[in-house]
């Protein structure tokens, strides 16, 4: 990894943190306090299957019970992401750093035990990949270039600079993209880009600014097809 890159992941950890704090922070009294007991994974199961007493409905319903979702893209894989990144995201939901209709209500009924309970479930998964369709090989190309090396031009990094190579994440604070549904990647591109997505001000915002609809359609594109099981069993 260059300098910069290093640097750029720093900062980014620093935010991450920063964010996660202020989520913290603005939260109510009944959700501000982290749980002091070891996280339970099996009870997490039962909120993913079933919701919670307190109306939180089961995960299960958009993200599926084993965390691949449903395959369409509309909502974002979350198996085998890190716990820490899982329970910061949830927590962002519910005190409002990061705006969603459907998860800011779903995650305020949520306790910190069932936070931690429930991202212990999901990051546990070890999930495999569905077959996806093939996307446009120089389309995937462009992706491939960006993800790896940026654009100097713009002032982008490699989006592996801080998201590993090739998109194999960071734990504990940043999320893998290899295999991530291209159109979960290109939304959150597109909401950082307008704005919409706040919780990264000084590191994706200010990226995802500099990045064209062909741009982020690329990346998101070459992102899924890194641990698609098609490519996947190509590579066997």
């Amino acid at each position: 990894m260059t300098k910069f890159g290093h640097r750029l992941c720093s900062l980014l950890t620093i935010a991450a943190t920063i964010v996660s704090a202020a989520a913290l922070c603005s939260a109510s009294p009944a959700t501000a306090q982290d749980t002091k007991r070891p996280a339970d994974a099996k009870r997490g199961a039962v909120i993913a299957a079933q919701g919670n007493t307190a109306k939180a409905p089961a995960c299960a319903l958009c993200h599926a019970f084993d965390g691949a979702s449903d395959g369409s893209g509309a909502f974002p894989r979350i198996a085998g992401q890190s716990a820490n990144y899982l329970s910061q995201q949830l927590r962002a939901y519910g005190s409002g750093v990061r705006a969603n209709a459907i998860m800011a209500p779903i995650a305020r009924a949520l306790s910190p035990e069932d936070i931690a309970d429930v991202a212990s479930y999901y990051a546990s998964l070890e999930t495999p990949f569905p077959p996806l369709a093939d996307a446009n090989p120089d389309l995937v190309k462009r992706g491939k270039q960006l993800a790896e090396t940026g654009n100097a031009t713009k002032g982008i990094p490699g989006c592996d600079d801080c998201h590993g190579a090739e998109g194999a994440g960071r734990p504990p604070t940043l999320p893998y993209l290899a295999g991530q549904y291209a159109s979960d990647i290109a939304l959150q591109l597109r909401m950082w880009k307008r704005g919409f997505r706040r919780d990264n001000p000084e590191t994706m915002v200010l990226f995802a600014k500099e990045l064209d609809d062909q741009e982020i359609a690329a990346v998101a594109a070459y992102y899924q097809q890194l641990r698609s099981a098609g490519q996947l069993a190509g590579a066997q």
